[in-house]
């Protein structure tokens, strides 16, 4: 699930400030906000703006599912935690693969993986490759 962008956030603080008037309780406009930012899990307002507003070159979250090939082997799956690393312009990603990965090409031996840990780039490429020169994740959204 991608975070919201300010504009959603301003109109979920509307209908939650509506809700509660129906109920009997007032709540400021600048009040839902802060408690919508907590919500998100930033600080305050102020802090999800900030951060909602940055520019975000990478197109995957956590909770996304996504398609794509693990050693050369295509998977769909689940991202289950994304993090950056610093200000390389790279993440840890991890996935859980809805069926298991054989990683190996042998055919007389296989060696199956379920969840992955990978640092890519932004645009889903993993940043160490194969022996063959291939990366060991390419990342596509499922939708």
């Amino acid at each position: 699930m991608s975070p919201p962008s300010v504009a959603d956030l301003k109109t979920q603080a509307k209908r939650l400030r509506i809700a509660l008037a129906a109920k009997g309780q007032t709540v400021s406009h600048s009040q839902a906000l802060e408690i919508l930012s907590v919500q998100h899990g930033y600080k305050d307002w102020n802090t999800a703006c900030a951060a909602l507003s940055k520019p975000n070159p990478l197109s995957f979250s956590v909770s996304d599912r996504v398609t794509g090939t693990y050693m050369l082997q295509p998977f769909e799956g689940e991202i289950l935690s994304l993090s950056k690393l610093g200000s390389s312009g790279q993440y840890r990603i991890t996935l859980q693969f809805d069926t298991p990965v054989d990683v190996v090409t042998f055919d007389s031996f296989s060696s199956f993986r379920s969840r992955v840990t990978c640092v890519i780039t932004a645009d889903g490429v993993a940043v160490k490759k194969t022996s063959n020169g291939e990366p060991y994740l390419r990342l596509k959204t499922s939708g």
